[in-house]
């Protein structure tokens, strides 16, 4: 298990080469799909393609998993969390009162972002300035509070459950942890789990796999706890939208189409690994969220970046697209609600 101490990087420059994790690899060959969704499993690995790295796919209203791809990445180790962790820390800054939607932080010498604006353009002097305002006891409660350093699945035998640090990491401290995850591990499942309750209105459900028609056909939903936090997340989707419109999870925005996904990127070195790691966290579509993804790339080259990640999610939704599933969302929403 890769220890949570090592410092990360997030570099544009991409000048360390990880000549021990490919790009490229064979992400499905040990993987048991017998009884998932067959249409987002073929769009998952579809998707995925050649890259090395895992795809979860969850039913925000009920903690279904819908498919994984690479089950080993999936459910084995934790991994930095980039600038995922953002959304987190927003959603506690918002809470604790540090910031409102409007607050404008400097982040540069003549340069100034709101909360929508850091979060599409994954600003780490705004998350940082958070962080180091919250204090670690804060981001810490809240980060434990999301799901982060426990187990997001119920009686998934070879989970792990990634590690939350209980002191500040001794580089870079609270800020550092609060703009790309300095110190913590995560687990595709566990964001995953996270991306649902932002979907879903703040209901943290256990993540549940079937493993029988049996299962599947009398699933029931475990809650494992309600976040209570509906009335900020209005503020925290209009960065995850932002960053699809506009930022750096644009390329996970097919224009073509009505489902309109929002998410955040990840992009950073992992030195304890060590790899390159590119994330995308995001649900689709906003009005009737059918499909939670989290997405995680591994690799040495440059294109292992969160760009990247969210390009995958992209051709998922695409191809979800293509074989009428949000239509499907749609006509069911309006079913249950009797309208």
């Amino acid at each position: 298990m890769p220890g949570a101490g090592a410092p990360a990087t997030h570099s544009h420059r991409y000048v360390t080469r990880y000549r021990g994790v490919p790009t490229f690899a064979d992400s499905t060959k040990t993987d048991d799909g017998a009884y998932d969704d067959p249409v987002v499993r073929e769009a998952a690995v579809s998707a995925l393609g050649r890259y090395n790295g895992a795809v979860v796919a969850v039913d925000p209203n009920s903690g279904r998993i819908l498919t994984v791809v690479n089950q080993k990445i999936a459910f084995g180790d934790g991994y930095i969390p980039c600038s995922t962790i953002k959304p987190a820390i927003a959603l506690a800054a918002l809470e604790e009162n540090v910031i409102t939607r409007d607050t404008m932080l400097r982040v540069g010498r003549r340069k100034y972002m709101n909360l929508t604006d850091a979060m599409a353009h994954s600003n780490n002097v705004f998350f940082e300035q958070l962080g180091a305002r919250m204090g670690f006891d804060t981001v810490s409660k809240y980060g434990r509070l999301l799901g982060l350093g426990e187990l997001a699945g119920y009686n998934l035998p070879d989970e792990h459950p990634g590690s939350f640090p209980t002191a500040p990491p001794a580089y870079g401290g609270v800020a550092r942890m609060s703009s790309f995850g300095e110190g913590i591990q995560v687990t595709p499942l566990q964001l995953a789990a996270l991306s649902a309750a932002f979907a879903n209105g703040g209901t943290l459900y256990y993540l549940q796999y079937p493993h029988s028609q049996e299962e599947v056909q009398n699933f029931a939903p475990k809650v494992k706890r309600e976040l209570n936090i509906a009335p900020i997340l209005p503020e925290i989707r209009e960065g995850l939208l932002a960053a699809v419109l506009y930022g750096t999870g644009k390329s996970s925005y097919d224009r073509g189409g009505d489902e309109l996904p929002i998410g955040k990127t990840g992009t950073c070195d992992d030195h304890t690994t060590p790899s390159k790691i590119g994330w995308f966290v995001t649900y689709a579509d906003e009005t009737h969220p059918k499909i939670a993804l989290a997405v995680l790339l591994r690799g040495n080259t440059r294109r292992v970046k969160g760009p990247t990640a969210a390009q995958v999610a992209g051709r998922i939704y695409r191809r979800l697209r293509e074989q009428n599933y949000f239509t499907a969302a749609a006509q069911s929403a309006v079913l249950h609600t009797g309208n």
